[in-house]
């Protein structure tokens, strides 16, 4: 009697702890610890790896970064159904992971950095460091969190300390500051639409890549990508890019900044690989006007 008056007191205690971080997102580098009523085998702490997911045993791999403990914990319940006949799974957040945040645009050192859990807008740009030259008001950044893109007025927020504007972000946000002049350049080859392509001033091949489009079915071979510029009075120069690298190390200086009337030719892959479509394909929507 006693042990089961002690097994309902942790039962209870479990969904209460549940119910408290239903509204808590799950990040990458999170490190969770679920608890299996019951079970205390398969209870166990779980670090969140960097592509969003956890592996447990029994349930094996389940994609969990953008999730609230609660969608996670009836997840693990699901898998665990196969073996336990009524599951009872409860997760929580021991340790926050740090967010990592992509930073395009018109500052001085995009890329993607990692900052800390609670971190807004203001924190992603000082990673960058300083905004480019700008005469006039600045113009507004465009800020994706979970997918969700949102204007934001860096004239407001910088100059006149409206922080309404600094958002708060989330692991795998991604904030772009368009420069005030926009060129043309073109783009042929492996992708979606190719031709011309309207990018602002200082945008590196990432973005023209994203605009022109980079589905899977593109096939591009991110890694050989030559770039034709003509200096002025002077003969073609072919330079070679390797954005998947740049790309994969999170490094975007390595990146190529455009310059107007670029020719961007990428190759088709011989064989088919991550191309990182997922990323540029969330760099589109970024970078795109609404």
């Amino acid at each position: 009697m006693l042990r089961f008056a002690g097994m309902v007191l942790a039962l209870v205690a479990l969904l209460g702890a549940q119910s408290a971080l239903a509204d808590t997102s799950i990040s990458s580098g999170d490190i969770l610890d679920v608890q299996v009523f019951g079970e205390p085998t398969l209870s166990q702490q779980l670090t969140v790896a960097r592509d969003g997911s956890i592996t447990m045993p029994l349930v094996g791999r389940v994609m969990v970064r953008g999730m609230s403990t609660t969608q996670t914990a009836s997840a693990i319940a699901s898998g665990l159904k196969r073996y336990l006949r009524a599951p009872i799974v409860a997760v929580g957040i021991k340790t926050e992971g740090l967010y990592t945040v992509l930073v395009l645009g018109n500052v001085k050192a995009p890329g993607r950095y990692t900052v800390q859990p609670g971190s807004r807008v203001t924190d992603a740009l000082a990673a960058a460091g300083v905004l480019g030259p700008v005469s006039g008001p600045l113009p507004p950044a465009r800020v994706s969190v979970h997918d969700k893109v949102r204007e934001v007025s860096l004239d407001a927020l910088l100059r006149k300390g409206d922080l309404t504007n600094d958002l708060p972000l989330a692991d795998a946000s991604a904030v772009y500051v368009p420069a005030p002049v926009t060129i043309r350049v073109r783009v042929l080859g492996a992708v979606d639409h190719p031709g011309d392509v309207e990018v602002n001033q200082g945008d590196r091949l990432a973005v023209a890549v994203a605009k022109a489009g980079n589905s899977a079915n593109a096939s591009a071979d991110l890694n050989h990508i030559k770039v034709t510029r003509v200096a002025p009075g002077g003969a073609p120069t072919v330079v070679e890019v390797n954005l998947y690298r740049a790309l994969q190390d999170g490094d975007l200086s390595t990146d190529l900044v455009l310059q107007p009337d670029d020719v961007v030719f990428i190759p088709e892959a011989k064989k088919k690989v991550d191309g990182f479509s997922v990323l540029l394909g969330a760099i589109r929507r970024l970078v795109l006007p609404y």
